[in-house]
């Protein structure tokens, strides 16, 4: 299972989201996953049916949990974890799931990606 996590800024566009999620190696994802307060805005709706995947919303509480590569304080504030990217994909993915790599940003800086895999063995 590979869970593409997803942050974005409420200005953020599809192209933006598409940006990242493709820089990220997105292509590859088989599950979608962002915060709860993020996943039915008609946006991410129409990124996630755009790519035919479907979404995970993530509570506050588990992002929290996860430890994450990259650190920003204003995603700290709002979501409780350095990167709600990062964070949203090892949630989605489950127990003993790893980040692929640090999240990766739109040229734009409105959309954040992160990739997360878990053996299902």
């Amino acid at each position: 299972m590979i869970v593409a996590g997803m942050g974005f800024r409420a200005t953020a566009s599809l192209a933006s989201l598409r940006e990242a999620f493709l820089a990220a190696g997105g292509a590859e994802a088989t599950m979608l996953a962002t915060a709860e307060n993020k996943a039915g805005t008609a946006l991410f709706q129409a990124f996630a049916a755009e790519c035919g995947l479907p979404v995970r919303a993530i509570a506050r509480d588990a992002l929290t949990l996860q430890t994450t590569i990259t650190q920003s304080a204003r995603v700290m504030s709002l979501y409780g974890a350095g990167s709600l990217a990062e964070a949203a994909a090892l949630a989605g993915a489950g127990p003993k799931a790893r980040l692929r790599a640090p999240r990766v940003q739109s040229t734009d800086g409105m959309a954040t990606a992160a990739l997360a895999e878990r053996s299902l063995r």
